[in-house]
């Protein structure tokens, strides 16, 4: 069933929404015993972008960086820059043939209880076979009186249909999980 400005749709506004209109394709969350990974798999090719929708939390550190992998691709062909900040300072990030994006920053347990962070990625033309494709990132969360806001862009260089993307949480390169109520949402867009 679409999404339309924010409602659930009626079967019969689903016959005249055409564009910008937002399918839900599959939603985790995380259970108690946490998750090294988020993975969304079967990605049919039937829309124009795709949109990830999440809140996040980890295991340690403070706003630990939130990674994402196209279709298991471990190779070098990732390029990714960024723009962070937490509010008394800022920075910039950039890489390329990189083994997976690096799209996002979320919470850690230095934060309170309870605190999550949220992110929304962009997966633009993700079924067209003609060229390479982007991303755009949001993300930001709060740290008891201070906060942490990242902005992200992305490129996966390869022509390839996605069909399946993973989310993971790393800190100094080792997998740090998710935390329970972690939960990421996909949804296509006409």
């Amino acid at each position: 069933m679409p999404i339309l400005f924010g409602t659930i749709a009626s079967s019969n506004q689903q016959a005249r929404a055409d564009t910008g209109v937002m399918f839900p394709l599959g939603m985790v969350q995380v259970g108690s015993g946490g998750s090294s990974s988020i993975s969304f798999t079967s990605i049919p090719s039937t829309y124009k972008h795709l949109q990830i929708r999440g809140i996040s939390r980890g295991t340690s550190g403070s706003f630990d960086q939130i990674y994402a992998q196209i279709n298991s691709d471990t190779g070098a062909n990732y390029a990714n820059h960024a723009l962070y900040g937490d509010g008394s300072s800022a920075g910039v990030l950039a890489g390329a043939n990189n083994t997976s994006f690096s799209i996002g920053a979320n919470s850690g347990s230095t934060q309170s209880t309870g605190i999550f962070g949220a992110i929304v990625i962009d997966i633009l033309d993700y079924a067209n076979t003609n060229k390479f494709k982007t991303i755009r990132a949001l993300s930001g969360a709060d740290g008891n009186g201070s906060g942490y806001a990242w902005f992200a862009s992305g490129l996966w260089r390869s022509t390839s249909a996605i069909t399946s993307i993973k989310l993971e949480r790393l800190v100094s390169g080792s997998n740090n999980p998710f935390v329970q109520y972690t939960q990421f949402a996909l949804y296509g867009i006409k």
